[in-house]
């Protein structure tokens, strides 16, 4: 097995990092490394199947002997359900092996080299690694000569995250045109005057609230309802509650008052 896979820094603070024993960690990592990079032929239920990227053939014991030394097999079949009710991954099993699919591969696993300054002004499509660094995404939406659309570079990835993080809820929802999302996001900066954090902060905030994350899923939406988001998340303020008010939502990372 050769090559290589990229980790988001974005995952140290998912709960799915956060939560897990290092058990659990290693047995992420390992089946990250054990999937696909190319489609590859497999033997799946009697017949021929080809596996696409992020897609492998395996077992428990498979997984196991590759996680390395104190992995159990009971270790590899909790972790597998918690990843799966996270949305990472997808489980079909029968009684000879089991197929895993590592939802949303592409987005961040793509085999291209780190893009040029030319080659991240012409991203466009959603198998591109989000990138979280702030000071690149300042100059992604001031910098960018973008001639085929109107949206900046800043719009696709905050389209990019909207789809990814309702993937997280629904593995099984429909891939939108993000070009208009992207679209959508520019209106919000432009015409509403939203920045870019706070578009940011409200996508990730609707998608783990146990109401919104089933009625917010568009920027189109998000646009429509972002005073009465705010006006909520101000609410949840003075309550208990699971959701960071927006005024203190990753001061260690913005180092500034998201302005809501």
């Amino acid at each position: 097995m050769q090559g290589w896979i990229k980790l988001h820094r974005e995952l140290i603070n998912k709960p799915i990092w956060t939560e897990s024993s290092p058990e659990q960690k290693a047995i992420l990592i390992t089946l990250l490394l054990m999937a696909n990079h190319d489609e590859k032929q497999w033997e799946w239920k009697g017949k021929k199947y080809v596996a696409k990227p992020g897609q492998f053939v395996t077992s428990l014991n498979s997984i196991v002997k590759m996680a390395g030394i104190g992995i159990s097999i009971r270790n590899v079949r909790t972790a597998l359900h918690r990843f799966e009710k996270y949305g990472f991954l997808t489980n079909e099993s029968t009684n000879r092996n089991r197929l895993i699919t590592i939802v949303n591969w592409g987005v961040f696993q793509e085999k291209k080299a780190l893009p040029t300054k030319k080659a991240t002004s012409d991203r466009q499509t959603d198998d591109k690694q989000l990138t979280t660094n702030k000071n690149v995404r300042m100059k992604e939406c001031k910098n960018n000569n973008n001639k085929r659309h109107k949206f900046e570079i800043c719009d696709m990835r905050l389209a990019e995250l909207f789809f990814n993080k309702i993937r997280e809820n629904n593995p099984s929802h429909r891939k939108p045109n993000l070009n208009k999302w992207a679209n959508d996001i520019r209106l919000m900066r432009e015409r509403d005057k939203r920045t870019e954090e706070q578009i940011e902060y409200l996508i990730d905030w609707t998608q783990t609230h146990e109401f919104w994350h089933a009625n917010i899923l568009s920027p189109a939406k998000l646009r429509k309802q972002f005073d009465t988001l705010v006006m909520q998340v101000k609410r949840d303020k003075g309550e208990k509650s699971k959701v960071t008010p927006i005024t203190e939502a990753r001061s260690e990372k913005y180092k500034y008052n998201l302005g809501f």
